[in-house]
């Protein structure tokens, strides 16, 4: 494991991102750090846009934003000591999105990694990428401002 980095056992979810009940689409935690995370998901009926047995692959993008969001709030909470608690979260824009499949079927597990891959202030670009199994199934650029944020990031 590299310094500074976590597994699914030292994290909890909710501490480091807002989502709850149906909006909170990660299980579990695989890695993370400063710069990257890496999380999966089983896909379930009481996930948006959940139709019939499968799911649209725009909610891939929301698992990108969740992921990037992990990441984000890591940092803050875990290296930076913030009390992140009631602070606004950041705002997500959708730079660019190519999916490789028109639906998810239920009881899939969607293993999805962002990375920062841009930072100017507190301007930041994601590239998420969703995989099942070895399978790229999604790339997708988030563009994330961070309003709160009082700090230029390291």
């Amino acid at each position: 494991m590299m310094r500074n980095e976590r597994t699914t056992t030292d994290v909890n979810i909710e501490e480091l991102i807002p989502h709850r009940g149906r909006m909170k689409l990660i299980d579990d935690i695989v890695r993370v750090d400063k710069e990257t995370a890496v999380t999966e998901s089983i896909v379930k009926r009481d996930w948006p846009l959940f139709e019939g047995d499968s799911v649209s692959p725009l909610v891939l993008i929301e698992l990108a934003a969740q992921t990037a969001g992990v990441s984000m709030g890591w940092e803050e909470s875990i290296l930076k000591g913030k009390d992140i608690e009631g602070r606004l979260g950041w705002l997500v824009g959708v730079k660019e999105a190519r999916f490789y499949l028109d639906r998810i079927p239920i009881t899939t597990r969607i293993r999805v990694s962002a990375r920062k891959d841009f930072c100017f202030e507190n301007y930041y670009e994601v590239v998420g990428i969703a995989e099942i199994g070895p399978k790229i199934v999604a790339e997708v650029r988030l563009q994330i401002v961070h309003p709160d944020s009082d700090e230029v990031p390291s």
